[in-house]
C-alpha cells in the first residue's frame, strides 16, 4: 500500500538532514523546483526525496486526480452532498469549451453575468452610475461575510497599486464597531453599498445590510436611496422587495462556492477599484494556472506538486500545522483568504463513501506578512518543539521603484528565513565558537519550507497564485477522498445562535433545551449589562 510505503520513508527521512539532500554529483534543484509562466517554485528544503516524490505521485494517480480534475472542469456534479457541479473555472473562461448542465450549455449565462457586473464596474469608475446627487461615488461599502468579503478584500489590496477608482471598504461582522467605524468618516450622499450574499438571508450581511440603509436614509430621501445599493445574489426576487434595482441585482452561478467565488461578480467591489481591464487580467491569470493544472505532467505540475507536498507534511509526517508567509504587505489578507479556502474545504472527517477518514484531515492553515512575522511568531518556527512547514512567497520586484532598497531588505530576509529554518546553528566545523554556543542560541534547523517567487506582485499573477491554491486543495482533497465543496460544518453553530439571540434580546434567562453552562452564561450576559458603566 503506498501509504505503507510512505510511512517507510517518513523513517528514512527523520534518520537525514535536509542539507544533506543537497550533497552529492547531481543538483537537487532540478527535480525540486519548478518554473512555470513567471513563477518558480522551489521545495528542495524539504525532507522529500526523490523515492518520496515518486511514490507521491503515484499516490496522486491511484487517487485518479487526473480523473475526478477533469469531472470537475467538464461540469460534472463532484460535489455530491449538494448534488452541484463545481464551476468556479468557467467563471474565469467563459468562452473555453462548452459546459452542459442537464443538456443545457450555461457558458453564455457565465460571460453574460461578467459582462453585466464589469460594465457595471466601469459605469462607476467613470460616471455614468452617479450617486443620487449627481456626483461621482467616493466609496464602496462591500457588505459580505465569508468568501463575500474575504475574496474581494484580499484583491483589492493585494492590487492597491492599480485602485485608481472609489475607495473600497469591507464590512463583515455583525460586531456593530465595525459597522461605526466603517461608516463614521464616510459621506453617504457619495457611497455605494455593495450586498454580496446568494440567498440574500445571510445573518451577518443582512443585519449590516439594515444598518448601512438606515445610515444612507439618514441623509438621503427614501426615494433616491436605492441609487446608493446594489446586490450580488441569485434571490432576484428578494433584492427587489428590498429596494434594489432590477438593473443593480448580479448573479453568480449556483455551482460556485462562496470561497472560490471572487471571480464573479462577487469580485464586484474590486473591479470597481482596479477597472475591467485589470480585473479581466485577474481571469488571464487563473486561467493560465487552469489550463497548465489540466495539461502538464505530475512530476511539473505546480498544484499537484504543492498539494504533495502538503501531503507530506501532515498527512505522513503528521505536522498538522502550515505557516503562510507572504513577504509581500499588500498580501496582508492572503493567509485568511488560504485558511478558509483550505480549513473550509478540506476540514472535513467523512469521505465521500461515507466512511470515516482515518488520516489526519486537511491542516491549521495560519500566517502574517513578513518582516512582521519575524517579530512576532518566528520564535517558535526557528526553536519550538513542534514543528511547522513554511511557506513563502516573495514577489522579485516591487512596486516603488524609489524604495527599491527597501525591497532588496525584504528579498534578502525572506531567502535568510527559509535558509536559516533549513540550516540553523549546525555546522560541519568542530569550531570553538559552535562549541562554547549557549543552549539557547542553538538552532536545530532542519524544519522545512518552501518559496514560491514570481516577478511582481499584478494582476495577472494575483490570478495565478488564487487559482493554485484552488487547485492545490482540490487535489489533497481528491488525496484524502472528502468533498472540497461542501461546508456542512458551519451550520450547527449558526443554528444555535438563531435559538440563543432571544434569550439574549429579551432576557430570558433560561432555557430547558440550553445546557447548564449556556443558562449561566447569559444570565452573566444579563448581569454584566445591567452594571452600566
Amino acid at each position: 500500500m503506498i501509504w505503507q510505503e510512505l510511512k517507510k520513508r517518513k523513517k528514512t527521512a527523520l534518520t537525514k538532514r535536509i542539507t544533506s539532500l543537497f550533497e552529492g554529483p547531481k543538483g537537487r534543484l532540478a527535480d525540486f523546483s519548478i518554473e512555470f509562466d513567471g513563477l518558480y517554485f522551489d521545495y528542495s528544503k524539504t525532507s522529500i526525496d526523490l523515492p518520496t516524490k515518486n511514490l507521491l505521485i503515484h499516490l496522486a494517480h491511484a487517487k485518479n486526480v487526473g480523473q475526478y480534475r477533469e469531472e470537475m472542469f467538464a461540469g460534472e456534479r463532484i460535489n455530491f452532498t449538494e448534488n452541484r457541479s463545481v464551476l468556479h473555472t468557467l467563471e474565469r473562461n467563459p468562452t473555453g469549451p462548452e459546459i452542459y448542465i442537464d443538456g443545457e450549455t450555461i457558458n453564455h449565462e457565465v460571460q453574460a453575468a461578467q459582462t453585466s457586473f464589469l460594465n457595471f464596474a466601469e459605469a462607476v469608475r467613470d460616471g455614468t452610475a452617479l450617486a443620487s446627487n449627481n456626483n461621482k461615488f467616493t466609496d464602496i461599502i462591500n457588505i459580505g461575510i465569508g468568501g463575500s468579503d474575504l475574496g474581494p478584500k484580499m484583491v483589492s489590496k493585494a492590487l492597491s497599486p492599480y485602485a485608481d477608482g472609489p475607495r473600497t471598504h469591507f464590512l463583515s461582522n455583525i460586531d456593530g464597531a465595525q459597522a461605526f467605524d466603517c461608516t463614521k468618516s464616510l459621506n453617504p450622499k457619495t457611497t455605494l453599498a455593495i450586498i454580496a450574499s446568494k440567498t440574500f438571508t445571510t445573518l451577518e450581511t443582512m443585519r449590516n445590510a439594515t444598518q448601512i440603509k438606515k445610515w444612507l436614509r439618514n441623509v438621503i430621501p427614501e426615494e433616491s436611496v436605492g441609487e446608493h445599493l446594489c446586490a450580488i445574489s441569485n434571490a432576484r426576487e428578494k433584492c427587489l422587495a428590498w429596494g434594489v434595482k432590477e438593473e443593480r441585482v448580479f448573479t453568480f452561478g449556483e455551482s460556485v462556492g462562496g470561497r472560490y467565488s471572487v471571480w464573479s461578480a462577487i469580485g464586484l467591489s474590486a473591479a470597481i477599484a482596479i477597472g475591467k481591464r485589470n480585473f479581466r487580467q485577474l481571469l488571464e491569470g487563473g486561467k493560465s494556472m487552469d489550463n497548465h493544472f489540466r495539461t502538464a505532467p505530475s512530476h511539473i505540475n505546480l498544484p499537484v506538486l504543492l498539494a504533495l507536498v502538503g501531503i507530506w507534511h501532515n498527512q505522513v509526517c503528521g505536522l498538522s500545522t502550515r505557516a503562510v508567509i507572504p513577504y509581500e504587505e499588500r498580501l496582508e489578507f492572503f493567509p485568511a483568504y488560504l485558511q478558509q479556502l483550505e480549513m473550509e474545504s478540506n476540514g472535513k472527517v467523512t469521505r465521500q463513501d461515507l466512511t470515516a477518514l482515518k488520516l489526519p484531515s486537511g491542516p491549521i492553515i495560519w500566517g502574517g506578512t513578513g518582516t512582521n512575522g519575524q517579530h512576532a511568531y518566528f520564535q517558535h518556527l526557528h526553536q519550538s518543539n513542534i514543528i511547522t512547514p513554511c511557506e513563502f512567497l516573495v514577489g522579485a520586484r516591487g512596486h516603488e521603484d524609489k524604495l527599491q532598497t527597501h525591497h532588496d531588505y525584504l528579498v534578502a530576509n525572506c531567502l535568510a528565513q527559509a535558509e536559516a529554518l533549513m540550516c540553523g546553528t549546525v555546522s560541519k566545523d568542530s569550531s570553538d565558537h559552535n562549541k562554547s554556543r549557549p543552549k539557547y542560541r542553538y538552532f536545530n534547523g532542519n524544519r522545512p519550507s518552501t518559496t514560491l517567487m514570481y516577478q511582481l506582485l499584478t494582476p495577472y499573477v494575483l490570478g495565478q497564485l488564487i487559482a493554485l491554491y484552488e487547485h492545490r486543495v482540490f487535489v489533497e482533497g481528491v488525496i484524502l477522498g472528502i468533498n472540497s465543496f461542501d461546508q456542512w460544518g458551519v451550520e450547527l453553530g449558526k443554528g444555535l445562535a438563531e435559538d440563543i439571540f432571544p434569550s439574549i434580546y429579551r432576557k430570558k434567562e433560561n432555557n430547558d433545551k440550553f445546557s447548564n453552562s449556556l443558562n449561566e452564561l447569559i444570565a452573566k450576559t444579563h448581569a454584566y449589562r445591567d452594571r452600566g458603566n
